[in-house]
């Protein structure tokens, strides 16, 4: 299967407090070009994202957006500090004993004393949102692809029928092409015959004339490039894969075996005919463009 370089996907993962949001979008790019957006905390996991991604994608400008929410976030967890709160009444009980005071200490006495019970903020555990962040970035890159390759699957298709397209022009060139030469000499026969009259024609002549002009017009290796060419394209296509760069490649093979065609020919039925198949061409080649 192909995956074209234009795509979406969205995932959202809540567990317990904890909410992950993850979207990402993508056009056609030379190369992999990540760009992400998320909250400044979840910055360590940036590099993490982006080997990732590198499982899912191989071409393509990829925006990838991420949010966070938390909502114990800044939520305070009182902390009891026994062995503290121990020392406390040990010097209590001390203080008693030296001075012959009444050990009155309360429970509400002991708990206002420093560091007994203190405030903290619930600490954030790292590898906890990293299984998170993951699980949606895994969901994320998944509809991603499977929109991607539903564009490929149809890029494909598309791509079959102009192959076939091209096909039939270049037949149509490969059988006209012995047709001019043909024209060219019964026309080259008849002009030399109209000048001399009555004399003899000399044929040795003529035919060292249409050699020369059938050399010059001759386009049978661009011919069988240019049905290699497509063989290849399909053959890719069928075989799948990341096949973007080689595909663009055989393109522009394709366009310049054309265009010598176009400027040997002096035909005006192989000219259009010419035309229409670098039109074509560059049709397939704007489409291969947006091939991963």
């Amino acid at each position: 299967m192909i995956k074209s370089m234009t795509g979406f996907g969205r995932c959202e993962i809540s567990e317990g407090t904890k909410k992950v949001t993850l979207e990402m979008k993508a056009v056609n790019h030379r190369y992999l070009d990540v760009s992400v957006k998320m909250p400044k905390k979840l910055n360590m996991f940036e590099t993490a994202i982006r080997n990732e991604l590198k499982n899912h994608i191989q071409r393509g400008k990829v925006d990838l957006f991420i949010t966070y929410e938390d909502a114990a976030e800044g939520m305070a967890v009182i902390r009891y500090n026994k062995e503290t709160a121990a020392e406390y009444v040990r010097y209590f009980a001390q203080m008693a004993s030296d001075f012959s005071l009444d050990n009155d200490i309360r429970v509400s006495t002991l708990a206002r004393c420093p560091e007994v019970l203190v405030m903290d903020e619930q600490s954030e555990d790292e590898e906890e949102i990293w299984k998170l962040l993951l699980r949606a970035l895994n969901g994320a890159a998944q509809n991603f692809v499977d929109t991607r390759i539903r564009e490929g699957e149809n890029l494909k298709a598309d791509l079959l029928i102009k192959l076939d397209e091209m096909l039939k022009n270049v037949d149509f060139i490969a059988e006209r092409s012995p047709q001019i030469i043909a024209e060219y000499r019964e026309r080259l026969t008849d002009k030399v015959r109209e000048l001399l009259g009555d004399r003899t024609v000399d044929e040795g002549r003529i035919i060292t004339e249409v050699t020369i002009y059938a050399d010059k017009i001759c386009v049978d290796e661009e011919i069988v490039r240019l049905r290699s060419h497509i063989e290849a394209v399909s053959k890719a296509l069928q075989d799948g894969g990341s096949i973007g760069r080689k595909l663009d490649f055989l393109a522009q093979e394709m366009n310049r075996e054309a265009n010598t065609i176009l400027s040997k020919s002096n035909d005006l039925s192989i000219s259009n005919c010419g035309i229409e198949l670098k039109t074509t061409i560059e049709k397939v080649r704007e489409q291969m463009q947006n091939i991963e």
